[in-house]
């Protein structure tokens, strides 16, 4: 009886042995299988965030590279503004130059009393230098006098004033400086010729 029941254990270990090695495999397939899956999923995660970090980068670069662009039109932009600004400066300087000549020889014809001829007038900037000669010195300061009441020009300076002959006549040759005022408010009465009474007691 024990031989017999001895002899039929056998075949029941073998088969528990089968199954347990069957169940060690599938566990085991089971473990690589899921970190296969795992190894996969973290795989795609991971490169799913580099695709999306990498359209990132490169959406911020189109529009560094946009905001770039911008950036040199508008530097061009304020280059074309300071060109025009710079001409504009020059355009007014040259008017500005311009009225004050007009308004030099308008105020030459008004304040050069009688008996005083100039037969030169040379003008650097805002100085002016005349040279002519009058009838005698007294018209000369009559002539500085004229210049400091102009609403355009003062700063009258004598330079030289000697006596000469012209065509036989007995004159007062002068050199005489003076300046244009740069802005100057015109009054009502700028037009009107001084009075001459001085220059007749001359």
């Amino acid at each position: 009886m024990s031989s017999v029941a001895r002899v039929n254990l056998l075949p029941h270990r073998e088969e528990r042995r089968k199954r347990a090695r069957q169940h060690f495999f599938v566990l085991a397939g089971g473990t690589a299988l899921a970190g296969i899956v795992i190894v996969i999923a973290m795989h795609g995660f991971y490169a799913t965030k580099i695709e999306i970090q990498a359209d990132r980068n490169k959406f911020l670069k189109s529009e560094v590279a946009k905001l770039d662009k911008e950036i040199a039109e508008i530097n061009k932009l304020k280059d074309e503004i300071q060109a025009l600004l710079a001409r504009k400066q020059v355009i007014e300087t040259l008017q500005a130059d311009r009225a004050q000549t007009v308004h030099l020889l308008d105020q030459l014809v008004r304040q050069v009393p009688e008996g005083v001829y100039l037969r030169s007038i040379v003008q650097r900037g805002l100085r002016v230098k005349l040279l002519g000669y009058a009838q005698s010195n007294a018209r000369v300061s009559t002539l500085m006098r004229n210049i400091e009441a102009s609403p355009w020009l003062e700063l009258p300076e004598l330079v030289e004033v000697k006596a000469n002959n012209v065509d036989k006549r007995r004159v007062s040759d002068f050199d005489l400086n003076l300046s244009l005022k740069r802005t100057a408010t015109e009054a009502k009465d700028a037009g009107k010729p001084p009075a001459k009474d001085a220059a007749k007691k001359g």
